[in-house]
């Protein structure tokens, strides 16, 4: 075994993935505030090749270079715009078919492993890094979605929840899981 180097690594160009057919989920960010958080997003977003991300309330959008340095070109790769008020945009998005699902922890969890391919395509709703999705917006939801922990901390980073989270959908939705 040897690691591979750049140029051997196998990967889509950036022109060429806006052509492949892409998972049918849509991430909306509410209030994600670090520029960090949101330019990991793009890359593992990126990665698994989701439809779009939507930004809103407080999440920084692409238009800041900050978040360049986290998305390393993703930014120009994954679909996204920018709502001010994402409860609107959740009822548009249940209006046009998607399944609305919360990251967060509730009283009434999903695991991210436990998805039904009926529940896509989905809209995954991401919260702040300290207080989560909002209490609106899980009202709104279809269902919660958590990452089964065991150790002493009920959290993860943002990013780190998403990571695997996304990942988890998309095995689910390809029927690798």
């Amino acid at each position: 075994m040897r690691k591979l180097r750049h140029e051997e690594i196998r990967r889509v160009s950036a022109s060429t993935v806006r052509l492949v057919p892409r998972h049918p989920i849509t991430v909306v960010l509410d209030n994600v505030r670090s520029v960090h958080n949101v330019g990991s997003i793009f890359r593992t977003s990126d990665a698994a090749l989701i439809e779009r991300i939507i930004l809103s309330g407080i999440t920084p959008t692409p238009e800041n270079p900050q978040i360049h340095k986290a998305a390393l070109g993703a930014q120009d790769t994954v679909p996204w715009e920018y709502k001010q008020n994402a409860a609107s945009t959740i009822d548009d998005l249940r209006k046009s078919g998607y399944t609305v699902a919360v990251l967060e922890l509730t009283d009434t969890p999903t695991p991210t492993t436990a998805v039904t391919r009926e529940k896509f395509p989905l809209c995954l709703v991401v919260g702040n890094e300290l207080s989560g999705v909002d209490e609106e917006l899980i009202a709104k939801a279809d269902c919660a979605l958590e990452i089964q922990q065991y150790g002493a901390k009920q959290s993860m980073n943002v990013a780190v929840a998403y990571g695997i989270a996304i990942f988890d959908l998309v095995r689910l939705h390809r029927g690798l899981l």
